[in-house]
């Protein structure tokens, strides 16, 4: 029997790295892409288990679940320093006013 590509290998990979690169986006994008990602592999890794010789693409499915797990703590950690930045400052004004005084202060 020919083998077949596991549905959604490859988006599953891609959201895995979109999780990671979304971070950087205050974490809001990193954590939708993440849990995507994951949502997404679980269901693939079902389908391979049921049947892993019928299937070609589960590493690309590992390494997108593994990437999005990386991307969904860090986004998480980014959501909670602009939380607590907020918090601390009042607004993003707050901090951008804070980030001008530390250049002043400092020469920069």
């Amino acid at each position: 029997m020919e083998k077949r590509e596991l549905p959604n290998s490859t988006l599953i990979l891609v959201f895995g790295i979109l999780s990671i690169v979304g971070c950087c986006c205050y974490g809001i994008a990193g954590v939708v892409f993440g849990i995507i990602a994951l949502v997404m592999s679980k269901r693939a890794i079902e389908i391979y288990n049921a049947d892993p010789e019928l299937y070609t693409g589960y590493q690309n499915v590992k390494t997108g679940r593994i990437l999005a797990i990386i991307g969904l703590v860090l986004s998480v950690l980014s959501v909670l320093g602009t939380i607590i930045s907020l918090i601390a400052y009042g607004s993003f004004e707050g901090i951008e006013e804070m980030q001008r005084e530390i250049l002043r202060e400092y020469g920069g």
